[in-house]
C-alpha cells in the first residue's frame, strides 16, 4: 500500500534544499527592485505568491546550517538596499526642490521611507526577530532610521530649518500657509533623534527663536514710535496669541515658553519704560483717565515677565500717592481759607475724598490687576505717604477721630442707614491701619467716645460696638481695651442707678430731694480729666452725700472721685417773662445757684465761694454773661471777663424756646493730649524693651533696637533717639546693665 505525496511532503522536500547565495540574493533583489517600482509610483504590487515566495528564501537563508546560513549577508543587503534607494531615488529629489516644495517633497520621501522599511521588515521578519539579538547588532528599523538621517536629514536640514523659518515669517505677515506639512516636519527632527530634542533644539529651535526675536524687534522699533500705549499693548497682545497659537499647532510644546519670553522681551521688556512712561497714554494717564480695559491688559502683559508688574505697581503707587498728596493740599488750602470752609467742613472733605480715592483704586487692584498682593502693597505704601502728612497742622488721625465723632453722635451728620454706616465704619478703620501713629488716633477717638457716651450724644450704641470690634480686628485687644471698657462702664449705668433709687425709696431721709443721676466710671478706661474740691451748693452736695452713702455699702473697696467738670444740670430759671428750662454743666449749675442767695456777685467772690480755679470760673462766667444766652448781666459790659467784673441776675432774659442749652466756650485740649501720648509712649517703649530682654537675657544695642521698632511699630512709628534714652533710663534705673568687656550688650537684670 503506498501513500499519494502530499503538500507537507513537498514542503518538507523544498526546506531540505539548501539554497545557494547568489540564487537567494538574486530573488530577494527582484523584491527589492519591485518595492522602489512601487515606491516611485508605478502602478505594480505583490501578488501572494511573490510574497511568499520572498518571505520563504530569506527565511529559509538564516535557518540553513552553516556555512550556509546567509543572515549576516541579508543583514548587510537590508542597509544596502535602503541606501541605494536613498541615493538612487531620495536625494536627486530633494536637491531640486526649495522652499515650501522642498518641505512637501521631504515629507513625502520620509513617509516612503517609513512604509518602504515597514515592508522590508515583514520580508526580513525572521532576521529581525533572531539574528537581530543573537550578533548584537542594530534592529533593522533602527538601521533604516539611521540611514535616512545620516544620508537625507543631515544633508537637507539647514535648508529645511530656513525653509520652516520662511513659511513662518509669512504667516505672521498675515500670509496663509500649510500648517499640517509644519508639523510634520517638526516631527521629523524629533523622529530622526529617536524621541530626543537634541535636533529640534539644536538644529531648528534656536535658528527660530533667533529669527523671532529679529522679527520683534523690527515690529517693535516700528511701533513704539507710532503708536500710542494702549495700541502698543493691544498689538503686543495680538502678537503673543498669535506665538501661542503656532506653537500649539505645528511647534513642539517645549518650544511655546521659549517663544513666548523672545516675544514678551523684544515687544516688553526693551521697552518697558519708555511704554509706560508715555506721557499722554502711559501707566499714569490711563490710571488718571480710569481706562480699565487698557490697565487689565497692561497687567495681563506684564504679570507673565519677572519683575514686570512690579514696575506697574510702582507706577501705581506714585500716582496714588502723588493724588493723595494733591487732596491734602486742596483740604488745607481750603482750611486756610476760613471765608469759604467755616466750622471745618474742610476735614470732613479730606476724608470723604480719601474714602473715594480709596474705593475708586481698590477697583483698580480687584478689577485690573487681579486682586494681586503686589497691588494691596502698593496702594497701602501710597495711602501711608499722604496719610501721614496731616493737613494744616492737624493729623489725619484727629482727623479720622473727628470724623467718626460727626458718624456715631446725634445730629452729627445726615441720616445714614445701618449699611451705609458699617461702611462707612469699614473705611475709616481701613484708613486707620495706613496711619503710623495709631496711639493717636486712639487717644483723640477716646475721648470723643467719652463725651459721646457721657453726654448721650451716641446715636446708637450697636455702632460704638461695631466699629470698636473692627479697629480690634484690626490693630489688636489692646488698642479697643480702654474703651470697650467705656462702653460697658455705660452699659452698667442704668442698672446702678435702678439700684440707687430702690435705696432711696427705702430710707427717706437720704433722699436729696433733687432728681440725682451718676455715672460711675472705671479708673484707667477713660480719660484724664482735672479734678476740683468745688464747694457745691447745699442742693447739689445732698445728692452727691447721698450717693456715697449708698455706694459706700454697695462697695466697701472702692473710692470715688468725683469729676464734677463733667456734669449737666437741669435749673429752671424763672424770669419776669416766662421760666425757662436751663441745661448746663456743673460748674455752670452752681455758679447760677449762687444767685438764689444774692442777685449781685463780684468775680472773686464767686471764686472763693466755689473754690475755682481762674481757668475754669472765667469760662464759666463768659458762658452766662458774654455769650449767647446772657443770664447774668455784667459790669462792665465786654466780651471778655476779668476778676474785677460784677455779675447780676437777669431777671429780663427771655428766649422763645422753653427749653434752652447753655454751651460751655470749648477747651483746646489737643497740646495736652499730646503730651498725654508722649507720656504713654515712653511707657510703652520700656515695657516693650523689658518685655524683649526679659526674654532674650542678653542682647546687642542694634538687635534691641530693631525688635523693639518692630513691635512698637504697630501703635506708632518709634523714634530711635526714643528708645536710646529709655534704655539709659532704664540701665539707671536698675532693669538693664551693659556689660562690662563688651559695652555694645545689654543684660536683664532679674
Amino acid at each position: 500500500m503506498s501513500i499519494a505525496p502530499t503538500k507537507f511532503s513537498k514542503m518538507d522536500e523544498t526546506e531540505e534544499k539548501t539554497i545557494p547565495l547568489e540564487e537567494g540574493m538574486e530573488c530577494v533583489q527582484k523584491g527589492l527592485n519591485k518595492i522602489k517600482v512601487i515606491l516611485e509610483g508605478e502602478p505594480e504590487s505583490f501578488s501572494s505568491d511573490e510574497y511568499v515566495m520572498l518571505y520563504t528564501t530569506i527565511y529559509n537563508m538564516c535557518t540553513q546550517k552553516a556555512p550556509h546560513d546567509y543572515s549576516q549577508q541579508l543583514y548587510d543587503k537590508y542597509k544596502e538596499a535602503v541606501e541605494d534607494y536613498i541615493n538612487t531615488n531620495v536625494l536627486p529629489s530633494l536637491k531640486k526642490k526649495h522652499d515650501e516644495f522642498l518641505l512637501k517633497e521631504l515629507e513625502k520621501r520620509w513617509a516612503s521611507h517609513k512604509l518602504m522599511v515597514k515592508w522590508l521588515l515583514k520580508f526580513f521578519h525572521y532576521l529581525d526577530k533572531f539574528f537581530i539579538k543573537r550578533a548584537e547588532v542594530p534592529a533593522l528599523n533602527e538601521v533604516g532610521l539611521t540611514c535616512f538621517r545620516d544620508l537625507v536629514f543631515q544633508e537637507v536640514n539647514g535648508r529645511v530649518t530656513d525653509a520652516v523659518i520662511a513659511l513662518i515669517d509669512l504667516e505672521r505677515e498675515g500670509e496663509k500657509i500649510d500648517r499640517a506639512l509644519l508639523k510634520n516636519v517638526m516631527d521629523l527632527y524629533i523622529e530622526m533623534a529617536k524621541g530626543k530634542m537634541e535636533y529640534y533644539v539644536n538644529d531648528f529651535e534656536e535658528a527660530m527663536l533667533r529669527d523671532t526675536a529679529c522679527h520683534y524687534t523690527r515690529k517693535a522699533s516700528s511701533w513704539i514710535v507710532e503708536d500710542s500705549c494702549p495700541e502698543y499693548m493691544l498689538k503686543a497682545e495680538e502678537c503673543l496669541q498669535k506665538e501661542k497659537d503656532r506653537a500649539s499647532h505645528y511647534l513642539h510644546s517645549s518650544s511655546e515658553t521659549k517663544l513666548l519670553e523672545k516675544v514678551q522681551n523684544q515687544l516688553l521688556v526693551v521697552y518697558t519704560n519708555q511704554l509706560l512712561e508715555k506721557e499722554d497714554s502711559g501707566c499714569r494717564a490711563l490710571l488718571r483717565d480710569g481706562k480699565i480695559e487698557d490697565l487689565s491688559r497692561m497687567y495681563s502683559l506684564y504679570h507673565k515677565i519677572p519683575k514686570g508688574i512690579e514696575l506697574v505697581a510702582e507706577m501705581f503707587k506714585q500716582h496714588v500717592a502723588a493724588e493723595g498728596l494733591i487732596v491734602v493740599q486742596q483740604a488745607a488750602d481750603a482750611a486756610n481759607n476760613k471765608a469759604e470752609n467755616s466750622g471745618g467742613s474742610h476735614e470732613q472733605d479730606f476724608v470723604k475724598k480719601a474714602f473715594e480715592m480709596h474705593d475708586k483704586y481698590m477697583v483698580f487692584v480687584k478689577g485690573c490687576f487681579a486682586n494681586n498682593s503686589i497691588f494691596h502693597k502698593a496702594l497701602k505704601e501710597a495711602f501711608e505717604v499722604f496719610c501721614n502728612k496731616g493737613v494744616a497742622g492737624t493729623s489725619t488721625a484727629e482727623l479720622l477721630a473727628n470724623y467718626c465723632d460727626n458718624t456715631l453722635k446725634k445730629g452729627g451728620s445726615e441720616e445714614l442707614s445701618d449699611d451705609v454706616i458699617e461702611d462707612t465704619l469699614d473705611k475709616v478703620v481701613k484708613l486707620v491701619t495706613y496711619i503710623s501713629d495709631k496711639d493717636v488716633f486712639a487717644e483723640f477717638y477716646r475721648k470723643k467716645l467719652s463725651r459721646r457716651l457721657l453726654f448721650d450724644r451716641s446715636a446708637n450704641e450697636d455702632h460704638e460696638r461695631l466699629i470698636l470690634s473692627k479697629l480690634k480686628q484690626q490693630c489688636g485687644g489692646q488698642f479697643t481695651s480702654k474703651m470697650e471698657g467705656m462702653v460697658t462702664d455705660l452699659s452698667l449705668v442704668k442698672e446702678n442707678q435702678n439700684h440707687f433709687q430702690e435705696y432711696i425709696s427705702n430710707n427717706p431721709a437720704a433722699n436729696p430731694g433733687i432728681d440725682t443721676t451718676v455715672t460711675v466710671l472705671t479708673t484707667g478706661f477713660w480719660p484724664s480729666y482735672k479734678s476740683c474740691d468745688l464747694n457745691l451748693p447745699e442742693e447739689m452736695a445732698k445728692g452727691v452725700e447721698s450717693f456715697k452713702e449708698f455706694y459706700t455699702k454697695k462697695t466697701k473697696h472702692r473710692k470715688l472721685t468725683w469729676i464734677f467738670s463733667l456734669g449737666q444740670c437741669n435749673l429752671n430759671g424763672k424770669f419776669e417773662q416766662k421760666t425757662i428750662e436751663l441745661t448746663l454743666g456743673t460748674y455752670q449749675a452752681a455758679v447760677l445757684l449762687l444767685f438764689n442767695t444774692s442777685d449781685r456777685w463780684s468775680y472773686s467772690d464767686i471764686k472763693t465761694q466755689l473754690n475755682l480755679a481762674d481757668d475754669d470760673l472765667v469760662r464759666v462766667l463768659a458762658s452766662v454773661s458774654c455769650a449767647k444766652y446772657k443770664i447774668l448781666n455784667k459790669e462792665p459790659s465786654s466780651k471778655s471777663v476779668s476778676s474785677t467784673d460784677q455779675f447780676e441776675f437777669n431777671s429780663q432774659f427771655t428766649d422763645k424756646m422753653r427749653r434752652i442749652r447753655i454751651p460751655l466756650p470749648p477747651v483746646d485740649d489737643r497740646k495736652k493730649m499730646v503730651e498725654e501720648v508722649g507720656k504713654d509712649r515712653r511707657y510703652a517703649i520700656d515695657a516693650c524693651l523689658l518685655r524683649i530682654m526679659k526674654a532674650k537675657k542678653v542682647l546687642i544695642h542694634q538687635q534691641l533696637i530693631l525688635e523693639c521698632v518692630e513691635q512698637l511699630s504697630k501703635m506708632f512709628k518709634p523714634d530711635v533717639k526714643a528708645i536710646k534714652k529709655r534704655i539709659e533710663d532704664l540701665i539707671t534705673r536698675d532693669y538693664l546693665e551693659r556689660d562690662l568687656e563688651n559695652t555694645n550688650t545689654y543684660k536683664y537684670i532679674a
